[in-house]
């Protein structure tokens, strides 16, 4: 055995220009007749003659019954007068007018009807007891084989036993496109190529389209002589007949050599098709010629058919299984990343699951110059480099790879620990990464033959200076090749799930971001009733102080005076004054708790608070006239003291501004939804202008002149604070001069009491 660490790459372009589908020819163990709709031979394989007796030459334009026998004929008629499509379908076993048996098959494809003829001993076509027991023994076994491997062993056995061939292998196809053999059946003294790889150059691109299209193809002699087609050209398109789907097709001479060279005369080839591409086949081979029958191939299509089943469903589920793991995986790390407030910080919390999530071996968070590391990865400076190159180099959502050397420029310094790199943006605007690393996964791949075997026998014939040439590989003995640089692949599920969890990542990242500029709107409203506040002491507190002084300056330079008028008036100004600074530091004070104090809520009987605010109200509204129309009221769930004091400043507010109307008329009325509780209180005072609506709630905010209507501009600031924390909203509308409505809706759900 040989030992390699690379190996050139071959340019194998001109093995897709092969005629396979046109060949123009077919293998002659059978003959083949194309037909026309009417039945009427249009083209005859050139050993008809030695089949039945007449030249290939004499039989275009002639009915099918003068060159089969018109016996023949009229057993086929049915199959062929039914709706055939381009797949072979058996229509029937002929004898022909020389004696001869028969099996025919046929399909409808590139304008003819296309009937193949094979030799067969028996007169009679073979029923279903001797189709059965070729399969069904296959069949009882399916659900013993504990996995995939030994599902495809069992298919082996079976197809070698019904097929007769002295070799049968399944091999499956890589990402790459190469064989490996997992399972054979064998007689004595055949190679055994269990376990190996034949490269994906062994099976052209179009061969392989072939295979999804016609599941089975049977070489019976590698060394065996075409029989042309007569004429050589289709009738129906005046081109060379596609025989695509032809049972007897005569295959590439390169693929003839290949078979030679691998000591194979007779081969034959299943498809495996799992969901709707080609996995892999099901291939047999054997020493000397061999002839397998229509329904032995049959029975070997249906194990085949089987197999493959069983092999989508098994890869389904555990497929199915992955993914769930992940995901469970994947749940956990979203748990962990809502625990702290630091987003990065979260992220590295959850390293452990995140080596896990992607069975890596390294993983890494880069935010600008900040760049946090977990378990074997790559040095920060080496990250850095690497995160600028995945800037420069957009690969969208996300970016993976096996071989990370092959496309990094300065891949091969980090071959060690990251060989393998799956990278996630982390933001939509700037280049924040979570990377995962895999490390070097140093294995070796024994192949069926040196895979570049054409290469060499170019430069051994001494033609390399020629045009490189498509020959079959001559060796078949096992070859070891050593792969460096590659990491194990990864999984289509780690890929889309870590798509699902970048979407995760930006949705948390996002909320987070509302949130902080739900706390800046926050703090910017407290900011503004922090300035209020200042403006407050500076300007409101300050002028009933600045009063005082004057005031007490006056009085005491009165204070030889002997009019006591005055001295009692400059008294009188004096308290007032220090009452309006009183009530505003009481004002303050209440306003500060609001924020401050916890709710207790319970059910408030709206009528019973409204009934206790007009009793409070007495002294203020005594000597005027005043129509009260209360609306029967709701009870709702609130902390009744804080709605107690939400409730008295509108209706003290109202009482204020109705105070040049009479009669003053106030409305007490409610709106009941199926949320909420709307409370309406409406006058008909001064009401405001709309202009200056969204003022009307804030800290010291005054619509009117103190002169016509006193007050610290601190009460709608508290129903609105009162209202909001119990998660409610509060509104006004007015018309200046006739009146205002102001409203607060509290919701029935639950409140937070914090």
């Amino acid at each position: 055995m040989n030992q390699a660490t690379h190996a050139p790459v071959l340019d194998l372009s001109t093995c897709d220009k092969e005629p396979i589908r046109t060949p123009g020819s077919i293998q002659p163990h059978g003959f083949l007749l194309t037909l026309a709709d009417d039945g009427s031979v249009l083209q005859a394989s050139a050993n008809l003659q030695s089949w039945i007796g007449y030249p290939a030459e004499g039989v275009p334009g002639r009915p099918l019954a003068d060159v089969i026998g018109l016996e023949a004929a009229q057993r086929l008629q049915p199959g062929l007068a039914g709706n055939l499509g381009p797949r072979p379908f058996y229509v029937g076993t002929i004898t022909a007018a020389n004696g001869s048996h028969f099996e025919a098959s046929a399909h409808r494809w590139d304008g003819v009807i296309i009937v193949e003829f094979e030799p067969v001993e028996r007169p009679e076509q073979a029923g279903f007891r001797d189709l059965y027991p070729l399969v069904g023994n296959f069949l009882l076994k399916v659900n013993d084989a504990p996995s995939i491997e030994a599902l495809a062993q069992l298919a082996c056995q079976h197809v070698r036993t019904v097929s007769g061939f002295g070799r049968v292998i399944v091999y499956k196809f890589d990402a790459d496109g190469h064989g490996h053999v997992m399972a054979e059946d064998k007689l004595d003294g055949y190679a055994s190529y269990m376990g190996q790889h034949f490269p994906a150059s062994d099976i052209p691109t179009q061969a392989r389209e072939l295979y999804t299209l016609s599941r089975i193809r049977l070489i019976r002699d590698a060394n065996y002589t075409p029989a042309a087609l007569v004429p050589p050209l289709n009738p129906a398109t005046g081109k060379v007949n596609d025989l695509s789907f032809a049972v007897l097709r005569s295959v590439s001479p390169v693929h003839l050599q290949y078979m030679r060279n691998m000591n194979t005369m007779a081969s034959m080839s299943v498809s495996l098709m799992v969901k709707g591409k080609l996995w892999g086949l099901v291939s047999c081979h054997n020493e000397d010629a061999n002839l397998v029958s229509f329904e032995k191939r049959t029975a070997c299509e249906q194990v085949a058919e089987i197999l493959a089943l069983c092999i989508e469903s098994r890869e389904d589920a555990a497929e199915l299984q992955f993914r769930l793991d992940l995901r469970r995986i994947m749940v956990s790390m979203l748990a962990g990343l809502t625990q702290g407030s630091d987003f990065i910080e979260n992220l590295s919390s959850i390293f452990p699951e995140l080596l896990r999530f992607a069975r890596a071996t390294g993983a890494a968070v880069v935010v600008d110059d900040r760049i946090l590391c977990y378990g074997d990865t790559p040095e920060q400076e080496q990250i850095q480099s690497l995160v600028e190159w995945l800037n420069v180099h957009d690969h969208g959502d996300i970016f993976h790879t096996d071989k990370l050397s092959a496309i990094y420029p300065n891949g091969g310094e980090l071959v060690r620990n990251a060989s393998g790199l799956m990278a996630l943006p982390i933001s939509r605007i700037h280049k924040h990464y979570l990377l995962w690393f895999r490390p070097e996964y140093v294995h070796t791949i024994e192949w069926a033959g040196y895979p570049h075997d054409k290469v060499v026998q170019s430069a051994a014939a001494g033609t390399s200076i020629q045009p490189l040439q498509l020959s079959p590989r001559t060796s078949f003995a096992a070859w070891r090749e050593t792969i460096h640089g590659v990491s194990q692949q990864w999984h289509g599920g780690e890929i889309e799930l870590a798509l699902e969890f970048r979407t995760a990542l930006l949705g948390i990242a996002l909320e987070r971001a509302e949130q902080m500029a739900e706390l800046a709107e926050e703090l910017g409203r407290a900011n503004k009733e922090l300035e209020a506040f200042s403006y407050s002491v500076s300007h409101d507190l300050r002028a009933p102080l600045r009063h005082i002084v004057g005031f007490s300056d006056l009085l005491i330079e009165s204070s030889g005076s002997e009019d006591v008028t005055q001295r009692q008036r400059f008294l009188k100004n004096i308290k007032e004054a220090a009452r309006m600074a009183g009530k505003l530091v009481d004002d303050l004070l209440s306003f500060s708790q609001m924020g401050r104090a916890s709710l207790r809520p319970t059910t408030v009987d709206m009528g019973e608070l409204v009934a206790a605010c007009l009793d409070k109200l007495a002294l203020e509204t005594r000597n005027r006239h005043i129509d009260w129309e209360i609306a029967p009221l709701p009870a709702v769930h609130a902390d009744p003291a804080f709605l107690h004091l939400a409730m008295y400043n509108l209706l003290s507010n109202a009482v204020k501004f109705t105070a040049q109307k009479d009669p003053a008329v106030i409305r007490i009325t409610f709106e009941d939804h199926p949320d909420e509780t709307v409370i309406h209180v409406a006058d008909n005072g001064a009401g405001f202008n709309m202009d200056y609506v969204h003022k009307l709630f804030g800290v010291f905010q005054r619509l009117h002149r103190m002169e016509d209507f006193q007050g610290t501009g601190i009460g709608l600031a508290n129903v609105r604070r009162i209202v909001e924390r119990h998660n409610g909203r509060v509104w006004a509308n007015s018309v200046l001069g006739e009146g205002a409505t102001f409203s607060f809706a509290l919701p029935k759900n639950h409140l937070n009491t914090d």
